[in-house]
């Protein structure tokens, strides 16, 4: 502790002092000036001269004494005193035996602010027709077309087959229905399907297997994946043979519950048995209605080069628009493509990727 030792008027600072505080050492000094003083007024000149000439020595030396004592001096070597100290308490903290990391959150992607969007999709049905029979889509009349607004808005997808071929359950499942439609319970019309199977999946699931030539299977029976159910034919409203596949969901019953099948069956394979990918395309208004487009989609095995393949593309109509998308294609071997339509005379086109077994979402914005 610094302190602040009085004399006179002159302020002498040191770091230890022979007083124990600032107060004692001002408080004698005062007391000592205070008889001097006072003996001055004494009636023995003599002895006041004498006594004031020891008083000033007195203070003279005491001045000297403070002096010395605010100088260093090396302190001695202290001796060392033994102090037994406390054993120290441990706390045991169990340390788990694996220490949990952190994990990257994945932003999803959204196709409404990128060019495309690539998924794993909700490709979880099996195709109804197996190899040898036709398991590639009819693209004359695809989901959701009018053929030009000459046909009925189309439900679902057709498989062109020969009468006979074996038709089989998409997934596990049991059979609602398996007959003829004589009542307008799964469209508006009567007899419209002919032979129809329907199956009720896991989540509300339900996929129609109609115009079969013959029906093997019977309401309320467990189905499994791949089971045979049917044959083709071309029973009800049909032109030619062929198996008429559909997806809806919620009310099985509900003409307009259905979705694109191409956006639930599994993608067929190439010749090197990788899958195909599917895209998933949605032309909308700046109030995100959609919109009827026609366009196209060409395929580029290289960019800097000419497109291999073209598709000519017709969305939905606009009462068949009951997913995410307004248009899809399936199918499509990996590698670019190019998509370009036209709207009040402005052209928008955007390259996007297509991998195997992935769905590629994109949305155009137009005005």
């Amino acid at each position: 502790m610094r302190r602040i030792v009085w004399v006179g008027f002159v302020n002498v600072v040191h770091e230890d002092s022979i007083f124990e505080t600032p107060l004692e050492s001002r408080s004698l000094l005062l007391q000592i000036r205070r008889q001097a003083d006072g003996l001055q007024s004494g009636t023995s000149k003599l002895a006041d001269a004498k006594l004031i000439v020891d008083m000033k020595l007195f203070l003279k030396l005491s001045a000297i004494v403070i002096i010395l004592a605010s100088c260093t001096i090396p302190p001695s070597s202290p001796t060392s005193t033994f102090i037994p100290q406390a054993s120290p308490t441990f706390t045991v903290t169990p340390v788990p035996e694996s220490i949990p990391q952190a994990t990257a959150t994945t932003i999803p992607c959204d196709p409404l602010l990128e060019d495309f969007c690539i998924i794993e999709g909700h490709f979880i049905l099996q195709r109804p027709i197996k190899p040898p029979g036709n398991n590639i889509v009819d693209r004359t009349y695809p989901y959701g077309s009018t053929v030009r607004s000459t046909r009925e808005p189309h439900h679902g997808v057709e498989f062109l087959n020969q009468f006979g071929t074996p038709v089989h359950a998409a997934a596990d499942g049991v059979v609602t229905f398996a007959g003829v439609d004589a009542k307008a319970i799964y469209s508006p019309w009567e007899n419209f399907y002919g032979n129809v199977v329907v199956i009720r999946h896991d989540n509300d699931l339900f996929t129609l297997y109609a115009h079969l030539s013959e029906i093997d299977v019977q309401a309320g029976k467990g189905i499994q994946v791949g089971e045979k159910i049917g044959e083709v034919g071309q029973s009800g409203v049909a032109t030619g043979s062929h198996l008429h596949f559909e997806v809806r969901r919620g009310d099985e019953e509900d003409y307009f519950s259905t979705q694109n099948p191409e956006l639930w069956l599994a993608p067929n394979k190439d010749i090197n048995g990788d899958a195909f990918g599917a895209l998933a395309v949605s032309i909308i208004d700046q109030e995100s209605r959609f919109r009827y487009a026609e366009f196209t989609i060409k395929y580029y095995l290289n960019r800097s080069q000419s497109h291999v393949k073209s598709h000519y593309v017709i969305t939905y109509s606009p009462d068949m628009a009951n997913g995410d998308e307004n248009a899809a294609l399936s199918d499509l071997p990996s590698g670019s493509y190019r998509i370009a339509l036209k709207m009040n005379g402005q052209l928008y086109e955007r390259w996007v990727e297509v991998e195997s077994g992935k769905l590629t979402e994109v949305v155009f914005i137009t005005k």
